[in-house]
């Protein structure tokens, strides 16, 4: 590759050079959602970010395979091991099944990707799945000493690896600082670190999903899935594993201790992490982690709901480094549009036809590239895109190089300005055709053609217009 991407390996703690274990490709797993409710804005930063490395490799010509879980079984409230069933809690909530929780999340989960332009990963696999795969990793885990069966339940014992806390570089002592109280302890586990593999109906009698096993009828612990799913589709190798700064212990830190213990070998060489999106936009105005059970619960439908599109809330991610807390206000995202409004008219008001600069192309695309190879500095491959709209170029050169660093940034900047002013074509066009509906269904009630007038208010409605007679006149609102 001629350029050398750079980004942090929490696994080294340091920005370090990335060398693919296979020349010219990618395999990259990312852990996706636990869907029991919608995505918050604070989930959906994360999957922004992974969406901007895969392209990034991507642009830079790497063949790359992403691969992806769907949570829908397992996951409890805590992430170690307490806690009730987060789909169990779901199908509760809404009176439905848990399957049929996990679907309607699973859908509405990858809507909003699709509003974000997060592209679907090659290979989207839910845990329930893979029930066979878990077995086979859980019993030679036991065969091989490194899991053990109590209370019912199979349990890894992190006792038996020398290097257990190393993505966190923190002790058992350290990590345990400010455990709540309350948290329920399992006294089945030997060691306080050692994570549920298999839970039996010794945990949950109620479990909705559970699945026969030598052990006993159950289910699969959470962190088991990502690397059987990961194993699975990528085999015994990965170059990247993402996700959140909170997956760091215990997920991703169990995730390597039961997949190096399965292999006998180095299982993933980076672990990049995405820093949390904090709310300011609360009752207090005071930062606070986001979370669905905190203020409002911010999705990208509030958001469009307020009058907001989807990419701008990309663009704001866009504009931090991934590895730094951002702090969301209603305020910034005000900010945001109007910079998302600016840009997509300025490049939308270009004429693309004529000549390029091969040489003005190739010098501002290597600007780009040098930016999102700076540890995916995408703030500075911004900078470089604003500095190409500002030179002495043909319309057509910065036409072609917006066109390019939105294969990365994919913010619709070549095609958004335009799609808007079709939208507001359409928009005009309708109120004209439903003033133009109105008058006549008022001359034919003055006519007293009650048929003909009920006729046109059915006509409405079926293309989602409802009208109402108002002692001002009719007012009418769209209902789908």
């Amino acid at each position: 590759m001629e350029n050398k991407l750079y980004f942090y390996n929490t696994l080294t703690k340091k920005v370090e050079q990335f060398i693919p274990r296979e020349d010219g490709k990618v395999s990259m797993y990312t852990c996706g959602p636990t869907v029991y409710h919608y995505a918050h804005i604070g989930n959906l930063r994360s999957y922004i970010v992974e969406d901007l490395l895969e392209k990034t490799l991507r642009y830079l010509g790497y063949d790359v395979k992403r691969v992806m879980n769907i949570t829908d079984v397992g996951h409890l409230s805590s992430d170690a091991d307490t806690g009730e069933d987060k789909m169990l809690k779901g199908a509760r909530r809404e009176h439905k099944t848990v399957m049929e929780i996990a679907k309607f999340y699973t859908d509405a989960f990858f809507n909003d990707c699709g509003k974000l332009n997060i592209k679907t990963p090659d290979v989207v696999e839910p845990a329930t799945n893979c029930i066979s795969e878990f077995i086979h990793v859980i019993q030679t885990l036991l065969e091989k000493g490194y899991a053990y069966e109590s209370g019912g339940n199979i349990y890894f014992d992190t006792s038996k690896l020398k290097e257990y806390y190393v993505l966190s570089n923190q002790s058992e002592k350290e990590l345990l600082v400010g455990v709540r109280e309350d948290v329920e302890e399992d006294g089945n586990k030997r060691n306080q670190s050692d994570f549920v593999l298999w839970f039996t109906k010794s945990k949950f009698d109620d479990q909705e999903l559970k699945w026969e096993s030598p052990w006993g009828t159950g289910y699969p612990g959470w962190h088991i899935e990502c690397s059987c799913i990961s194993m699975k589709n990528l085999g015994e190798y990965m170059d990247i594993h993402c996700g959140g700064v909170d997956n760091i212990f215990p997920h991703h830190t169990n995730e390597i201790a039961q997949s190096e213990a399965y292999l006998g070998h180095k299982w993933c060489n980076y672990w990049f992490h995405i820093n949390h999106l904090n709310d300011k936009s609360g009752k207090t105005g005071e930062p606070a982690k986001m979370s669905k059970s905190s203020g409002e619960f911010l999705t990208v439908s509030l958001l469009e709901s307020k009058g907001y599109h989807p990419l701008a809330y990309r663009l704001f991610c866009i504009q931090s480094h991934y590895r730094k807390p951002m702090e969301f206000s209603y305020e910034v995202l005000d900010n945001m549009g109007a910079a998302y409004d600016k840009l997509v008219k300025r490049i939308g008001t270009l004429k693309k036809e004529g000549e390029v600069d091969k040489g003005q192309f190739a010098e501002y695309k290597e600007a780009f590239q040098a930016a999102l190879c700076d540890d995916l500095n995408f703030s500075m491959a911004l900078t470089v895109l604003y500095d190409m709209l500002k030179s002495e170029m043909s319309d057509a050169t910065k036409y072609a190089l917006a066109e390019s660093f939105d294969e990365v940034l994919s913010l619709d900047l070549t095609t958004a300005h335009a799609a808007k002013q079709e939208a507001q074509r359409v928009d005009a066009a309708l109120e004209r055709y439903i003033l133009e509906k109105i008058e006549e269904r008022k001359a034919a009630k003055k006519e007293r053609d009650f048929a003909k007038a009920d006729a046109i208010r059915a006509e409405l409605l079926e293309k989602g217009i409802a009208l109402e007679d108002t002692r001002e006149g009719v007012k009418w609102k769209c209902v789908k």
